[in-house]
């Protein structure tokens, strides 16, 4: 293998192409508007959720970067690029510049609106990367926050209305799916979870258990009152939408089983993958909906 071949693969793995599934939640606003059909906000939509992980990539570089030591002492991360060496810092910022300044460029084609949501998702990332990564509770605050912008960038790219409940549902879903990425944090490590992030030493098992215990909840009730909601009935056409409700059920009680049964949970969008049960409820949701809306 040439060597500029093995370094395109780090710098790919360095974008952490995985993580992209993330920004899947650009596409509601189009889906629950009812917009498939509009070929042209399909475009718009598509290609806002390329300008997204761009932008996401742009944030993992630049977390690595600056946690690169700290990821040396960890079990997983320490095969990152940057933790083994096989990228440089001077090259990880040159690719950090390049992702924003493209993903930035593309974003200002789109809309002034969205546009705006793009900087606002980079400045919030930026602040939790030296911030409030290390503020209990207010980190997966603004994880859950960043899952928010990027579900209300969606819709303004499209020009349709983002909807509350679009915004509620996004906001309560990441915050269980991140403190569930907490607490299997604090299990793997251990006693070394304090040097790994200031914020792990001030969470425990039983607080985050605790955390869980009020979101999981929240995360279903909410969904099904949006299901049951005359307003969205209206909107959509339909008041059917309550059959997707057993999907979404299913699919939290999966991931508290795995959290807990299994200890996954480190990488939500990897259990996603490597969990074939839980894969196949939400394309089966996914699909249900589609079904049910169009």
């Amino acid at each position: 293998m040439f060597p500029w071949w093995h370094m395109f693969g780090s710098l790919f793995r360095l974008a952490r192409p995985v993580q992209w599934l993330k920004n899947g939640i650009v596409l509601a606003g189009l889906i629950f508007a009812g917009e498939i059909s509009n070929t042209f906000k399909v475009e718009i939509a598509f290609a806002a959720v390329g300008i997204f992980c761009l932008l996401s990539s742009a944030i993992y570089t630049f977390n690595d970067l600056i946690d690169r030591e700290k990821d040396r002492q960890h079990p997983h991360k320490k095969d990152r690029p940057i933790a083994s060496g096989k990228v440089s810092p001077t090259l990880a910022i040159i690719m950090v510049v390049v992702l924003v300044i493209l993903g930035l460029t593309a974003a200002a084609f789109i809309n002034r609106y969205f546009f705006i949501v793009s900087v606002a998702f980079l400045v919030l990332n930026l602040l939790y990367s030296l911030w409030l990564k290390n503020l209990v509770i207010l980190d997966v605050m603004s994880i859950a926050l960043s899952f928010v912008l990027r579900a209300y960038a969606g819709a303004v790219a499209i020009d349709v209305p983002a909807s509350k409940w679009l915004m509620i549902n996004t906001l309560f879903l990441a915050l269980f799916l991140g403190f569930g990425k907490r607490r299997h944090e604090i299990t793997l490590l251990e006693e070394g979870a304090t040097s790994h992030r200031v914020s792990l030493g001030k969470y425990s098992e039983y607080l985050l258990d605790q955390l869980m215990a009020v979101v999981t909840p929240t995360v279903v009730v909410m969904y099904m009152l949006y299901s049951f909601s005359t307003e969205v009935s209206v909107k959509l056409g339909t008041d059917n939408l309550y059959f997707t409700i057993p999907f979404v059920v299913y699919g939290v009680f999966r991931y508290l089983y795995l959290v807990h049964h299994e200890e996954k949970g480190g990488s939500p969008t990897q259990v996603l993958i490597d969990d074939r049960p839980l894969l196949l409820n939400v394309v089966l949701w996914l699909l249900v909906a589609i079904l049910i809306i169009y």
